[in-house]
């Protein structure tokens, strides 16, 4: 038995190692380990799953938050482009329209003047006329008196020219 001793206690004196104690730590250890394996470990690992997938989860929908934005953000930028191209071809299509106008409102007023220039030409021409014509009429009947006068005296030269003047000064009044 002394041998059994000796081997439980190696190195005693040096402060060496208990054989029996380090089985019965041995023994608790693995008593333990089985204890937190059933009772803390299983839990545990459910939890730190659990969070595992909450997370992949999150970054799944943080993912799919984040192409959905990107594909609104280009739907958003198509649609900032097509209405920069409609505004552009509205404002080129009014100044088109803008140019025409101008250009029919040119040409009707340059029509209206030449028109209007035209009949005040004939216009003109007719008052012309009348007046011409008011005036041989006038010659022939001042032509006439005077004629009738001349006829009715005999008139010098000096009276033929007061004459004339009186009938130029008659004609003159008469416009």
């Amino acid at each position: 038995m002394q041998s059994f001793t000796g081997f439980t206690h190696v190195y005693a004196a040096l402060g060496g190692l208990h054989v029996g104690d380090m089985l019965m730590q041995l023994f608790f250890f693995i008593v333990l380990i089985l204890l937190v394996r059933k009772f803390a470990w299983g839990p545990l690992i459910g939890v730190m799953q659990k969070r595992e997938e909450y997370v992949a989860g999150e970054i799944e929908a943080a993912e799919q938050s984040r192409a959905e934005a990107e594909k609104s953000r280009e739907e958003a930028a198509e649609q900032l482009k097509q209405t920069k191209q409609e505004a552009t071809q509205i404002i080129e299509d009014a100044r088109n329209a803008g140019t025409k106008q101008e250009k029919d409102i040119v040409a009707s007023a340059r029509q209206e003047a030449d028109r209007i220039k035209e009949s005040a030409q004939e216009e003109i021409e007719n008052e012309k006329e009348k007046a011409i014509q008011t005036l041989q009429d006038k010659v022939a009947s001042l032509s006439v008196q005077i004629a009738t006068k001349v006829i009715e005296k005999e008139i010098s030269e000096q009276d033929q020219e007061e004459l004339i003047n009186e009938y130029i000064k008659e004609v003159g009044e008469e416009r």
